[in-house]
């Protein structure tokens, strides 16, 4: 048992609190947040969302226009590819009719793999979608869960399926669990453990090493 890697679950979650994420009116609509945050801020997302003016569903954006999708997702960045990961990602979210408690029947894996097939999909988009739209318990890595570990010295691991399959070790599949776990190191990371810290009442301060950031000698 880890129990640097559940010191710092109890840490964040004291400090910081119930997440819960992610919000959204629908599975669908994290699904398709999972795809426009791809290499942009979430402020960019929400406005690329609320340009779909309430009508953000899978039939909507089946029989959309590409060109008319491209432009309602501009805010988004990289809309030109986004708008076919979308397409492609709704085609196959079709042979579940749309239907989120028919896809939590399947097993996981099944789901997963399906994802990662899909065009645009990768590890971290796929485990967002299963974790934040359907509820499954697979942990989601990303650069600020990298990032954090590296620093904190929990030596989780150097690559995306390292890091999860550690996590997961740790932790029994709690899909509520994961769910703030990865929440809280998101919040974390934007508010203390940036590119560069603001370790200065960090709630990690005291226990965290700081591994890889530059220590200023006041001397």
């Amino acid at each position: 048992m880890d129990n640097r890697l559940i010191k710092l679950y109890e840490l964040l979650l004291s400090y910081y609190g119930e997440q819960e994420w992610w919000p959204a009116n629908s599975p669908y609509e994290v699904m398709v947040g999972a795809i426009l945050t791809q290499n942009t801020a979430w402020g960019n997302v929400e406005m690329a969302i609320a340009r779909f003016e309430g009508n953000l569903n899978p039939e909507f954006i089946r029989d959309l226009e590409m060109e008319a999708l491209k432009e309602i997702i501009r805010p988004s960045g990289f809309f030109n590819q986004k708008a076919v990961y979308l397409k492609s990602l709704t085609s196959w979210y079709s042979q579940y009719n749309y239907d989120a408690s028919i896809l939590r029947r399947e097993p996981m894996e099944k789901i997963r793999n399906e994802l990662l097939g899909v065009k645009g999909i990768g590890p971290e988009t796929a485990d967002s979608i299963l974790l934040y739209a359907f509820n499954f318990p697979s942990f989601v890595v990303d650069t600020y869960t990298m990032r954090l570990c590296e620093r904190y010295s929990v030596c989780a691991g150097k690559n995306y399926n390292a890091v999860k399959q550690y996590f997961e070790q740790i932790f029994e599949p709690d899909a509520a669990l994961y769910n703030n776990f990865h929440a809280l190191i998101v919040t974390h990371a934007k508010t203390h453990c940036r590119k560069t810290p603001v370790c200065a009442g960090c709630p990690l301060e005291e226990t965290c090493v700081r591994v890889g950031v530059e220590r200023v000698s006041l001397t």
